[in-house]
């Protein structure tokens, strides 16, 4: 049935743009035993929430997914059997998201079974694990048949920055070129690949493996091999970014958020903001459910495509739903879609689940940081614990406007209340107070403001304000904020 399948449903699928250039690997590389390989490539306080510190961080150098979060990896059901027949009907073209579903499952179930190979260089004591495989399920529209590309990246830890030099790797299927796209972790590693003959061909999965961070701290190679747990996890990329995702995505945030909300209420959970009034009445759904894009938006994309920066990640969550992103760790060891830290236990996520039991939060990090529904509880519960700090000319004003004042909790969510608290003093600087602030609207011709910017309401009309220099991250943090919020309202 897989081969019926994927024979009539790839016609309706439209041609997505991927790039195919190739380059030549930065340094030399050892001899090994294997096959002839293609080689290619050219001030933060006990509440911080720890995201991006540079604009190109997101698609930067990754953390090292914990095993644990890799073992509990959630397969979705197969593609049917090959061996099941069916009567074949002729059926109407099958709209373009519905196709790359079931490709992406296609791909999924061949590559349950590809082993990665590893090779070593240097001998005894000096015997080190050269690389990290990767294996990639490429599909040709021209040929209608599927490649499985191996892909060598470099062992952890990956000293590449975004910029600076091409990331090295090496290509170990003979008749594929690849161009690194993005990434080096188990998030956001992808590829860009084609044929011998040019043709672009489609990325539609990829196998991982997860190391053992303390092992690899200690450079226990062969350890880190026998104990590597590979993933089949498909990363965002244009291949399957598709208008219905993107709907679908933001559906399946807002209703994730108001189940957060419901369970909340349903626990009886109290603010400590708002004494005697209930947490599910703190933060809207529509609020909270921007962080869980704007954290795993990059800067960088968002600077250069603005709001369609958004569209990607809103796409992977119509696609992939609960799985999205539970792979996502940041250089400062921050997980999962709502980038919680841990630190030993002395992390955002403990206090927040010491500081707010009865929302009756997951105390297990790994699991509690990479469930969407339960991180969305703790990002709640967090926005509380934080406009409880603030002082009553931001709070008070919030309880009237929590959107649009949402900035405050948002700027405390990327750094903790000083932040909170350093926005609001640049604010009064240029003579903007809580209850002026309004939505974002539309820049009046002529005007030269740039953003990020405040909105303030004058004479029956909203007006941007440059947001005066403070932290530029943050600054861009409440930008990003403003920008999706009408997405969701």
């Amino acid at each position: 049935m897989r081969a019926l399948n994927v024979l009539w449903i790839v016609a309706s699928l439209a041609c997505a743009a991927c790039g195919t250039t190739g380059g030549a690997l930065e340094e030399p590389e050892p001899i090994l035993i294997g096959p002839e390989p293609v080689i290619t490539g050219d001030d933060v306080s006990a509440l911080s929430q720890e995201t991006p510190g540079s604009p190109k961080a997101k698609e930067g150098v990754e953390g090292e997914v914990p095993v644990v979060v890799a073992e509990s990896e959630r397969p979705q059901p197969p593609a049917a059997d090959d061996d099941a027949l069916e009567e074949v009907v002729v059926a109407a073209p099958r709209e373009r998201h519905a196709v790359i579903r079931d490709l992406v499952a296609e791909a999924q179930a061949r590559l349950r079974d590809v082993e990665l190979q590893y090779y070593f260089s240097g001998k005894g004591r000096r015997e080190v694990l050269r690389g990290r495989p990767v294996a990639f399920a490429l599909w040709s529209d021209a040929k209608r048949d599927w490649t499985i590309a191996h892909i060598e990246i470099p062992r952890p830890p990956v000293k590449w920055k975004p910029g600076k030099k091409p990331l090295s790797f090496i290509v170990r299927t003979p008749g594929v070129t690849a161009r690194h796209v993005r990434g080096t972790g188990a998030e956001r590693l992808m590829f860009a690949f084609s044929s011998a003959d040019g043709e672009p061909l489609k990325v539609y999965g990829r196998k991982f493996p997860v190391f053992d961070s303390a092992l690899i701290a200690k450079k226990r190679w062969k350890d880190v091999v026998r104990t590597a747990t590979p993933i089949v996890y498909l990363p965002s990329n244009d291949d399957t970014l598709d208008p219905m995702f993107v709907s679908g995505g933001k559906e399946f945030l807002l209703g994730t958020a108001q189940k957060a909300i419901d369970e909340l209420r349903a626990a009886r959970a109290p603010s400590v903001a708002f004494p005697g009034e209930l947490l599910a009445d703190v933060v809207p759904a529509s609020v909270i459910t921007t962080l869980a894009v704007i954290e795993q938006t990059d800067d960088a994309d968002f600077l250069r495509k603005s709001t369609v920066a958004f569209d990607d990640v809103l796409s992977h969550y119509g696609l992939k739903r609960e799985e999205a992103y539970r792979y996502s760790v940041s250089s400062a060891k921050a997980l999962g879609p709502m980038q919680f830290t841990n630190r030993r236990g002395n992390g955002t996520y403990a206090l927040v689940v010491r500081r707010c039991p009865a929302a009756r939060l997951d105390p297990n990090f790994e699991r509690g940081a990479t469930n969407l529904l339960n991180a969305m509880k703790a990002a709640i519960c967090l926005f509380d614990i934080e406009l409880a700090q603030m002082r009553s000319e931001i709070r008070e004003p919030y309880r009237s406007n929590q959107a649009v004042l949402g900035i405050f909790p948002v700027a405390a969510y990327n750094g903790g209340p000083r932040n909170a608290t350093k926005l609001y003093g640049v604010m009064k600087r240029v003579g903007v107070y809580p209850e002026d602030l309004r939505a974002p609207g539309e820049h009046p011709p002529g005007s030269t403001v740039s953003c990020p910017c405040f909105w303030k309401e004058f004479a029956g009309s909203v007006y941007p304000i440059t947001i005066p220099k403070y932290n530029n991250e943050n600054r861009w943090y409440v930008e990003k904020y403003q920008s999706i919020l009408r997405l969701f309202q």
